[in-house]
């Protein structure tokens, strides 16, 4: 069973930066891609990023390229989301998630399987 737990979340004023994990159980991400979503009040869960398993390609959403980096660390099953440059409209939910298969097949949450509890993030300006 695969199971997701993120951490990391909080709040930070405009411009500063937050370090997000998600602990990976139950799937080797070595092997898996791996993705970060968010998701604002009132509004549909959106992607962000997402890192290959073998190749450690990445993706972003054209909101964060640039001031977001996702990597992982295969030896402790943990994968991350650095996010610097913050703004007041990254404030949300972020999610860590699993795709149904092993491949990175795009942005869609229909895609993903598996999916962490959450962690709360706050930009204030």
């Amino acid at each position: 069973q695969v199971q997701l737990a993120e951490s990391g979340g909080g709040l930070v004023q405009a411009g500063g930066s937050l370090r997000l994990s998600c602990a990976v159980s139950g799937r080797s991400i070595s092997t898996s891609a791996m993705g970060w979503f968010r998701q604002a009040p009132g509004k549909e869960r959106e992607f962000v990023a997402a890192i290959t398993g073998l190749s450690d390609g990445t993706y972003y959403s054209a909101t964060v390229k640039g001031r977001f980096t996702i990597s992982k660390d295969n030896a402790r099953n943990i994968v991350y989301l650095e996010m610097n440059s913050l703004m007041p409209e990254d404030t949300a939910v972020y999610f860590c998630a699993a795709p149904s298969t092993y491949s990175y097949t795009g942005p869609s949450a229909v895609r993903y399987a598996y999916w962490g509890p959450g962690t709360q993030v706050t930009v204030s300006s």
